[in-house]
């Protein structure tokens, strides 16, 4: 413990020098397990394809009826708040607070059937993430989930990327109701910290890995030391008798490839202003770095009150974090903001051609209530998930159109109903990996990636 000073009430690391310095900061930030052991636990992958996942995870439920499925002719009581307006595909109406996005439908598909049966945020969250229903439902939504996500999954799958990018990332954390299970901690996602602030300099880029860990290296410590790291490396690697994965696990934090992917100085300040000088904006810009750089799945968790109310979850009931009111309110301070971040997404994948090996996917664990409930309070819709929509860009798919439909009241599928299954194995698909391939759960059972679903016809080549 001497090696270690309290900072802001917790223990820290001085900084590494050498690479047995590093592995002890690693020992310490993964509560006990070292890097070393969490690189090992990756040593199986043997599968690696350069395509990657960013998931927009709009936790909390948006509504579908406010943002990418408007009922403007149903009755007033059911029909979106907002108006629709075109975009450049005939046929396809979007929010009007979405205009940015409205000029690329071109460029993503609208699934509007998706449905499932589970309303609780946890528990739903669940099913979408892992496309296994919890045998036991909580209406507190504290559950955990007992199977991997798609990113953990992934990170079995196809393992550590080339130049040392850890194949799953999350911004600026993990799900919570999500954990890699049966498959480890070693395939828990790498935690970055937000990498801006609204209205004020950049926050400190952090990274955590595994389950319990502590901050190993603020964005200044990590750009700052990354040289000393490496040639601290150098200097020790041949008279070192650690292992391979010690190797890696030193590695990990002093490639050049990851400190270039974390830098975000190295875009330019015109990139950085349309994407947005906000928490998502930047996020997203972000994630395409570390999408191009070779992470395989990069999860943006889009619902962070600590960086102000605009940035909160999406469960716009009548009521939004204690404070009432109608519940618009919030989507027209807050929509504009997603639309600036994915249209400038969506935009920067294709202008560089990335737009074959990276899959964008928007969506959150359902959609809201048809019918608008309305007291003194306020007005808002509650959760709904026998009906919702995901937005899919890039990956290869066949873009610019809306694959199913709900009804007039935009309350259950009537065309191609959907499942997150589906979805699931959409993504699995992008990813070159079989999701009806088989892991030992803790009990020795084998456990299929999915029980159902089939990648989306009419989406996939």
């Amino acid at each position: 413990m001497s090696r270690l000073r309290k900072t802001c009430g917790r223990w820290s690391c001085p900084g590494p020098k050498t690479r047995r310095d590093f592995l002890r900061c690693g020992t310490l930030a993964l509560g006990g397990l070292s890097l070393a052991d969490v690189l090992a636990g990756r040593a199986a992958a043997a599968t690696k394809r350069d395509t990657s996942v960013i998931l927009l995870y709009l936790s909390g439920g948006p509504s579908h009826l406010e943002t990418y499925d408007l009922k403007p002719a149903a009755p007033t009581e059911y029909r979106s708040i907002f108006r629709p307006i075109p975009t450049n595909v005939a046929g396809i109406d979007l929010c009007e607070l979405f205009p940015l996005q409205a000029k690329l439908a071109d460029k993503f598909a609208l699934v509007r059937s998706l449905h499932h049966d589970v309303n609780i945020h946890s528990d739903g969250g669940i099913v979408v993430l892992t496309g296994k229903r919890p045998a036991v439902l909580d209406p507190s939504s504290q559950s955990r989930s007992e199977h991997p996500d798609f990113g953990s999954v992934a990170s079995k799958v196809r393992g550590m990327a080339a130049h040392m990018v850890p194949p799953y990332i999350a911004i600026p954390r993990r799900p919570y109701m999500t954990r890699p299970a049966y498959l480890g901690v070693a395939h828990a996602a790498v935690e970055v910290s937000e990498p801006a602030r609204p209205g004020g300099p950049a926050a400190p880029l952090t990274l955590r890995a595994g389950s319990d860990g502590l901050r190993l290296l603020d964005r200044r410590h990590l750009l700052d030391q990354l040289d000393g790291l490496r040639r601290a490396g150098d200097s020790h690697r041949r008279g070192d008798s650690t292992d391979r994965f010690h190797d890696l696990a030193f590695d990990l934090l002093t490639s050049a490839r990851v400190a270039e992917a974390f830098d975000l100085s190295r875009a330019s300040d015109r990139l950085r202003d349309r994407y947005g000088r906000h928490l998502w904006g930047q996020a997203c810009l972000l994630a395409r770095r570390l999408a191009s750089a070779g992470a395989a799945v990069v999860s943006l968790y889009m619902d962070t009150p600590q960086a102000g109310p605009e940035f909160t979850n999406w469960d716009d009931h009548i009521m939004n974090a204690g404070r009432p009111g109608h519940f618009g309110q919030y989507l027209k301070v807050r929509l504009p903001y997603l639309d600036q971040a994915l249209s400038a997404l969506i935009e920067d994948v294709y202008a560089r051609g990335l737009d074959r090996d990276i899959l964008i996917v928007v969506m959150g664990e359902f959609g809201r209530t048809p019918r608008l409930s309305s007291n003194a309070s306020g007005t808002g819709r509650d959760h709904w998930a026998q009906a919702y929509t995901a937005l899919l860009s890039g990956g290869g798919l066949r873009t610019g159109q809306v694959v199913g439909a709900t009804g007039a009241k935009g309350d259950y599928p009537r065309e191609r109903p959907l499942t997150p299954q589906d979805l699931l194995a959409t993504v699995y698909h992008h990813l070159g990996i079989d999701p009806r391939h088989e892991f030992a759960d803790a009990g020795g059972r084998a456990v299929p990636i999915l029980t159902a679903g089939q990648p989306i016809a009419g989406l996939i080549d």
